[in-house]
């Protein structure tokens, strides 16, 4: 077994969840950050446990041919790019196995299920300057000179980087304005180990349809010196629409404080995604990359599957990206998210857009949506709240399981899920397919070329019976009552299908009879196997059951 401080060389032959490169030494593994599948490389072990350790790159061997150049001279240095040594083709395959994998080992799904409905990876034609967001901590480099750039991975030791490969051109414009200003007036940085200084970090956002630009400067302090020479120089290159200043006097990690002011220009600028518009604001959140944002979106509008008449819920909406971009083809959307500034854009994006069948709730969302169906059942007694759709996006940590629940219990006709991290989406995919749904389709979508990290779409539907199990109905041995002799479950299925065009089942009329208080007998919906999943009446079918129960006056 190797220990620390051991010298071995490794080849190369997969790659971890954060990109680094995962290879053998005599059975035992090793994750080598910078390595990258085929390379044979020297390595130093770091950290050493029983079953696997941590090497660092000491040099290469024999380089993958899978192995570029990166684009970006610190690269490395940075970390921001975890595999932008990889030709992105490679990139691509890499994310799709990740995916797919996590689906296999955590979700417990068949390799051939996931390899018939995964459909290819959603890459980009040009995977740089795609970032329309940027925040450079400001600082001094060795020799004293104020610098800007990104954080070193796992420290804050700033990598002097004006001309970042994924963010915009403008932005090293933005950023020498921002140091010559702050060199000719004297300004100094923000130093965290004293928590002395001014300037913390400069914020760019630039609409990549709009063209507009965005700058607020985080500083320690109540005001910032001379800010009108700053927005003067500023203001000069086109595009600009918003010069702000965000107040952060806190003694923590979080980049922005809750209080702007503004210097020049407009507190927000506007972009689109597809063809609806959102006014984005310093503390907005706004996907960064809105050309893939618009191939994530427009997949998951394609899974929900809208004709216009669809009631959806948007889990985690933010400032309700995608509940607008639903609304164009629902009939009602809920958007729910526990930001209130968020829900405030949400709101008035809505009413740039003239949309008007978009709803919005401030909350958790294990709060706000168990709440709300607990709340409708009171409010209307013997029904339940329901969706035709919802949507989830949530956090990297995936839905709380009350959230899941009360999804399953509103019995939408189909979810679609948006994960930022396949490992949780997969764990959350077992639970909703162990409680009636199926998983129809996946797809990965690379939002952020160059790392380690990547979305996926997913479409669940509600499993069909004749899909998922056997049922034995013996109506012979069933409980009859006189109220059941008025009709036989196939004259039920017969009226449902013509007066409302729908498809029953004799599983779903027992359900909805027991629901009525008509007495079914024990056994209507016992499975045959012991393991077997038991899907429950969509509420359209359920309202047109009980339509049938009352014209054969049953109830």
């Amino acid at each position: 077994m190797l220990k620390k401080n051991d010298m071995a060389v490794v080849t190369i032959s997969d790659m971890g969840v954060d990109g680094e490169g995962i290879g053998k030494v005599d059975g035992y593994t090793l994750f080598v950050k910078d390595a990258v599948i085929g390379d044979v490389v020297n390595v130093k072990v770091m950290k050493a446990k029983k079953q696997y350790g941590y090497a660092r790159l000491m040099g290469i061997v024999e380089p993958s041919p899978h192995r570029v150049k990166p684009v970006c001279p610190v690269a490395r240095q940075c970390g921001g790019c975890q595999i932008q040594s990889l030709a992105y083709e490679k990139q691509l395959e890499f994310k799709s196995n990740k995916v797919r994998g996590n689906l296999i080992r955590i979700g417990g799904f068949e390799e051939d299920q996931i390899d018939r409905i995964m459909e290819p990876i959603a890459g980009m034609k040009e995977p740089y300057h795609y970032r329309n967001k940027a925040q450079y901590p400001i600082g001094k480099d060795k020799e004293g000179n104020l610098t800007a750039g990104f954080y070193a991975g796992r420290t804050h030791q700033i990598i002097s980087n004006l001309d970042c490969a994924l963010g915009m051109p403008v932005n090293r414009q933005i950023l020498e304005k921002v140091l010559s200003y702050m060199e000719e007036n004297h300004i100094s940085a923000y130093d965290e180990t004293t928590g002395k200084g001014l300037v913390r970090h400069v914020l760019i956002r630039c609409g990549f349809t709009t063209d507009e630009i965005m700058v607020c400067i985080v500083i320690n302090g109540n005001k910032l010196p001379r800010g009108e020479k700053l927005a003067e120089s500023l203001a000069e290159i086109p595009g600009m629409k918003s010069i702000t200043y965000n107040i952060n006097q806190e003694n923590t990690n979080v980049i922005m404080g809750k209080e702007v002011r503004l210097l020049w220009g407009q507190e927000y600028i506007t972009d689109y995604i597809g063809n609806v518009k959102y006014q984005i604001s310093p503390l907005s959140f706004f996907q960064v990359n809105p050309v893939q944002t618009n191939v994530l979106y427009g997949q998951a509008l394609e899974y929900a599957g809208l004709t216009g008449n669809e009631t959806v819920w948007d889990v985690y909406c933010g400032i309700g990206t995608i509940s607008l971009f639903l609304a164009q083809k629902a009939g009602k959307v809920y958007g729910v998210e526990i930001v209130p500034q968020a829900i405030e854009d949400a709101k008035k994006n809505a009413q740039i857009n003239g949309i008007q069948n978009a709803e919005f709730f401030v909350g958790k969302a294990e709060d706000v949506l168990p709440d709300y169906y607990v709340q409708y059942a009171k409010e209307h007694p013997g029904e339940t709240a329901h969706a035709d759709v919802i949507v989830v996006d949530p956090p990297r940590k995936g839905c709380e399981e009350s959230v899941l629940e009360t999804m399953v219990n509103m019995g939408p006709e189909r979810i679609v899920y948006v994960s930022c991290d396949s490992a949780t989406l997969a764990r959350d995919l077992k639970y909703l397919c162990g409680k009636g749904y199926e998983l129809e389709k996946v797809r990965a979508v690379d939002m952020f070329p160059m790392t380690g990290h990547v979305e996926t779409v997913v479409l669940l539907s509600q499993q069909k019976p004749d899909d998922t199990i056997e049922i034995d109905l013996d109506l012979d041995e069933l409980d009859a009552t006189s109220a059941e002799l008025k009709a036989t479950y196939q004259e039920i299925k017969d009226y449902v299908l013509k007066e409302f065009g729908l498809k029953v089942s004799s599983l779903y009329i027992s359900q909805v009879k027991r629901k009525c208080g008509i007495e079914v007998g024990e056994n209507y919906n016992l499975p045959k196997s012991e393991n077997a999943r038991v899907p429950q009446c969509p509420k359209e079918k359920e309202d047109a059951i009980k339509a049938a129960l009352k014209y054969f006056a049953m109830i």
